[in-house]
């Protein structure tokens, strides 16, 4: 498995909106507008993959001068549970650091908050509501 920083707007960019639609929009009843995607061409677009096919990926928006927040965090549905997500965690932490941020940040499904814990994020608030799910703020210094 590689894992690397891709190109907005690149082929492997559009494998990456699949993904995310198909598992975290789609069974929502979501999807993204173009102005969604177009705000992600200064962001930091991370991917795994298995020679040309993604597996899972992540996207880090800069939060402040010391923080970004980790967002649209997906992995293929049937490799769910095998590593893949930690791995992608541990790589974007590195992009982060190497890039001189302190901490990153996350909106956090209240479904995914035990996988995060594991990983040394803590819940940062209350419980809300955020694309018609339970939600929390995660945090962890880098």
């Amino acid at each position: 498995m590689a894992l690397k920083q891709i190109d907005h707007g690149s082929k492997e960019y559009q494998q990456m909106v699949n993904l995310r639609n198909e598992i975290l929009r789609k069974p929502l009843g979501l999807s993204f507008s173009p102005e969604e995607l177009a705000r992600e061409k200064d962001d930091i677009l991370i991917g795994a993959f298995d020679e040309d096919e993604m597996l899972a990926c992540c996207m880090l928006t800069r939060a402040d001068n010391n923080s970004l927040r980790l967002r649209q965090m997906a992995v293929q549905n049937n490799l769910q549970g095998k590593g893949i997500g930690a791995s992608m965690m541990n790589f974007a932490e590195l992009v982060a650091r190497d890039k001189g941020y302190k901490k990153l940040t996350m909106h956090a499904r209240e479904t995914a908050v035990g996988f995060y814990e594991k990983l040394g994020y803590k819940v940062a608030g209350d419980r809300f509501t955020e694309v018609t799910i339970p939600h929390f703020v995660m945090e962890k210094k880098l």
